[in-house]
């Protein structure tokens, strides 16, 4: 890519030099600050696809490649070699931890923070049993800071650190709880000689009446679903927390603006998408793969002939491929192996064969992690809301990172309403 100094425009007979912000590797940015002080006018930007609010070296992404980086480590070595807690290490602090002692500790201080106070447990108990999860986790986490008003102070680095340590801690323990009040099933404890992945499956499937067997295929699959969804740069829910997070809001509050902007279908919300496409399909246990595939292929078909969207595929930033999904479509098939679930392979075959031969459009990450989420067992309503116990460290190391260099987000808009007019008479 070349490097320009500075760049030249030109708004009618007025010049502005503007200087450019070299990134290390993709898009540089040129730097429009002046640009409404010296010609009056701003630039518009729907859905700001050509704009960097910020410089960031959390995440990179290359779409047109299939790249994905975190702190410049490619997704496929991490998912391979790291776990999500080394993974939540680095995203936050910036490097993988130096030595098997520090992860340890790590790990440790986050399990002794996931107890939840047992006045919050009381307040699952003003929702209806049929709510949906994510407005649930949203509020309880905002509700945390009411509880914590010692370690909100965002401008205290021992604060943030132990608020940060105690959202980790304390996530997927809500996010279970709003899990267990949808089935009527009573709320467990953590239980501190289990792992952060084995304590989450622990809270959501156990019961205090037997002992829960841990499964290690699935405690490794839903490891690297963690892993995946860790971060994924300035997308909308990101966004969303950093512009809470420049109003200098505590974490809790950032973190819970986040969970409501990834609530929408459109965002988060697209792997329960596609999971209802499956369901609305038929899911038939014993069927094969071959008569599940016809089947899909032929709902595929007749959707995109009605002009239906349908979820899980395609992507804003990643023009040839997901860089994501081959890793999870591989623990996509090892859970359909290990439960013996042919007939599923079946639909996710022929659905991305449907829609590859009509519009030569790939699959994104949510398209086998649906799948994968329902062969472990767990409720369609609360894919997201295990998401977010992901999300929730890329979120924090990008709040961190806005505070480190501060500027209140404050869009403007090009005003296209009535110009001033008069009040009627009388």
């Amino acid at each position: 890519m070349t490097h320009h100094e500075s760049v030249r425009l030109t708004v009618g007979e007025q010049s502005l030099d503007l200087g450019v912000e070299h990134a290390t590797e993709g898009n540089n940015g040129i730097n429009i600050a002046p640009l409404l002080k010296e010609t009056g006018d701003v630039t518009y930007d729907p859905g700001f696809m050509n704009t960097a609010n910020a410089k960031s070296a959390v995440t990179f992404i290359d779409g047109d490649q299939g790249i994905l980086r975190y702190r410049g480590y490619a997704i496929e070595d991490l998912a391979e070699h790291s776990s999500f807690m080394e993974v939540a290490y680095l995203l936050i602090y910036g490097e993988l931890p130096e030595s098997k002692e520090t992860l340890e500790a790590w790990e440790t201080n986050i399990l002794r923070h996931n107890m939840v106070h047992e006045d919050l447990k009381l307040f699952f108990n003003g929702f209806p049993r049929d709510a949906h999860p994510m407005p649930v986790l949203s509020s309880s986490v905002s509700g945390l800071s009411t509880f914590y008003p010692d370690s909100l102070d965002p401008h205290d680095p021992e604060q943030v650190h132990i608020s940060t340590v105690r959202l980790l801690g304390k996530l997927p323990v809500l996010a279970s709880y709003a899990f267990k009040k949808s089935l009527g099933q009573p709320f467990m404890y953590p239980h501190n000689s289990l792992n952060y992945v084995e304590n989450f499956l622990r809270l959501c499937f156990g019961v205090p009446a037997e002992e829960y067997d841990i499964d290690p295929d699935v405690v490794k699959a839903l490891d690297l679903l963690l892993m995946l969804h860790a971060d994924h740069e300035q997308n909308a829910s990101t966004s969303t927390v950093r512009l809470v997070g420049s109003t200098q809001a505590n974490l809790f509050a950032s973190v819970s603006a986040g969970i409501n902007a990834l609530y929408g279908p459109l965002h988060g919300g697209a792997n329960e998408a596609v999971m209802h496409t499956f369901d609305e399909i038929g899911i038939r246990k014993e069927e094969s793969r071959e008569d599940a595939a016809a089947r899909a292929k032929a709902w595929m078909e007749d959707a995109l002939a009605q002009k239906k969207k349908v979820m899980g595929f395609g992507h804003r930033v990643y023009k040839n491929g997901d860089s994501r999904v081959p890793t999870m479509k591989a623990a996509l098939d090892r859970m359909i192996e290990h439960y013996g679930r042919e007939e599923m392979l079946g639909l996710y075959d022929g659905l991305e064969q449907a829609m590859d031969e009509a519009k030569q459009i790939k699959p994104n990450l949510d398209y086998p992690a649906g799948p994968t989420y329902h062969l472990m067992g767990f409720d369609t309503e609360l894919f997201t809301p295990i998401f977010i116990a992901s999300r929730i460290t890329g979120w924090t190391a990008h709040i961190m990172e806005q505070r480190a260099a501060n500027a209140l987000i404050r869009p403007l808009s090009a005003y296209d309403g009535p110009e001033q007019r008069e009040l009627p008479a009388g």
